[in-house]
């Protein structure tokens, strides 16, 4: 509306302004050209000395009649010897157009307030300039007169304010319909170009109270569809969390709930039997004891997990050395693996020390070696070796294992997920081990890397800053 109002408005002014001005310089130069005749038929009657001249008292009549206006003839002495009006003659007259005028400069004024324009015009003998320049040798006088009267005509512009006047009010009606038109248009258009938006919110509104889940697609315009696009991106990103919610909290359901199922069922078959014999009793207890660590595990490693998602800011960091920190997992986890014959290997290129939290990152690298060594062919190997740069150090745990499945390997890192969930049960474990020390690599704004070939094996590559920066 302002785009379309505004121009109008501005074009309204122009044209008003324009045609006023051109109007009055019409005038004043139609003014200039009578006055200029009647100055040379007043020269030619000699009314400057006689102002008795019927013939130049009707063309002052005249022209007074024809321009609503008044006529005033002053001779060189300032005196009024003529005014059509009747009421100043005999007066003298002093102002500064007039006597400009008498040094031969013609001047107008227009006063737009009071409707009129007022022109000063010498009245100049040639024959008598002539005369004097021949009387004083040709040079003129500074001084002397060139005029030998001036006309001091005021002309009405009565009809151009009424022109000006007709030509506003067509000039407001026709902005007025300008207006009622753009004003039209704008709604018309605010609602066409509105409505892919409002189809947006509408949509998004659904999505929020819950009645669509479903992309949505409104395509109308470009920035619609930016949009739509980063809000459908949004929608399956909340959809994974959401998927991934319910299903960390059926599992979390399902693990807890397996060990206490089994602990029930034990002391329910104890309860029901009457003299049991100490070895059963001991059997059951074993069991009971076993189910109660296992639950123990499951807790610990949630309480692992949620303290893993907090900030860095309880990151406990020291400067330590990696080969030793390596070496020493190792030596826990050898024993492990020597009871199915899987060598443990370790290649150190060179010296490396980092900033590191040394718990979090044990407890990751930790879980890497004992993963290859659980999910690992008897008579295997393990081989953890260290490299680094001057940026990065590089670590990386390779086995000879069953491998993981190429359509598995994106979910390997989520909380519970498990490759072969019949083998997991009888290897053991949580399934938070993985997510917990990917935690933890993220941590140290850290890097996890998984190559791996189904029952050709698997390498985890983790790279971590040397220096530890806390964002």
């Amino acid at each position: 509306m302002l785009v379309g109002i505004l121009p109008t408005m501005l074009l309204r002014y122009a044209i008003l302004e324009n045609y006023e001005n051109r109007a009055v310089t019409v005038r004043i130069n139609d003014v200039q050209n009578q006055i200029k005749i009647l100055a040379d038929h007043l020269i030619t009657y000699n009314y400057l000395t006689d102002t008795s001249s019927e013939v130049v008292n009707a063309e002052l009549a005249m022209l007074s009649t024809l321009y609503d206006g008044r006529v005033i003839i002053i001779d060189q002495n300032c005196n009024i010897i003529k005014d059509t009006y009747g009421i100043s003659e005999g007066k003298t007259i002093i102002s500064e157009e007039v006597m400009l005028s008498m040094k031969g400069q013609t001047s107008s004024n227009y006063d737009a307030e009071n409707q009129y324009i007022e022109v000063t015009t010498p009245i100049i003998d040639n024959a008598l300039l002539q005369k004097n320049a021949e009387e004083d040798d040709g040079a003129p006088n500074p001084d002397a007169s060139l005029a030998s009267g001036v006309m001091l005509t005021s002309v009405s512009t009565d009809n151009i304010a009424a022109n000006v006047e007709i030509l506003q009010g067509q000039a407001t009606i026709l902005q007025m319909l300008a207006a009622v038109v753009l004003v039209a248009l704008a709604w018309a258009l605010s609602n066409i170009l509105v409505k892919p938006f409002e189809r947006v919110t509408s949509a998004i509104r659904e999505t929020k109270e819950g009645f669509n889940t479903e992309p949505i697609s409104v395509m109308d315009y470009e920035e619609t569809e930016h949009i739509i696009t980063a809000f459908n991106e949004l929608l399956g990103r909340m959809k994974v969390l959401d998927d991934s919610r319910q299903e960390f909290v059926s599992n979390v359901s399902h693990e807890l709930k397996t060990p206490l199922t089994s602990m029930k069922v034990l002391a329910d078959s104890l309860i029901a039997q009457e003299n049991v014999p100490v070895e059963l009793y001991q059997e059951f207890m074993v069991d009971i004891a076993d189910e109660i660590e296992r639950e123990n595990e499951i807790i610990n490693d949630l309480l692992s997990l949620v303290k893993m998602d907090k900030t860095s800011a309880d990151m406990n960091i020291e400067n330590i050395s990696l080969n030793e920190l390596i070496e020493l997992i190792l030596k826990r986890l050898r024993p492990i693996a020597k009871q199915r014959h899987i060598d443990v290997l370790y290649e150190s290129i060179r010296e490396v020390y980092a900033e590191v939290d040394k718990v979090k990152l044990t407890l990751a690298l930790s879980n890497f070696v004992e993963n290859a060594i659980k999910y690992n062919s008897d008579y295997g190997y393990v081989k953890v070796s260290l490299d680094a740069d001057h940026q990065y150090a590089t670590i990386v745990v390779e086995d000879n294992g069953i491998g993981i499945p190429e359509e598995e390997q994106e979910h390997i890192f989520e909380r519970f997920y498990r490759v072969d969930k019949s083998h997991s049960r009888e290897i053991g474990g949580t399934g938070l081990g993985l997510a917990i020390a990917r935690n933890a690599i993220l941590m140290h704004r850290g890097s996890i890397k998984i190559e791996s070939q189904e029952g050709a094996g698997t390498s985890v590559i983790v790279r971590i800053p040397i220096i530890f920066v806390s964002k």
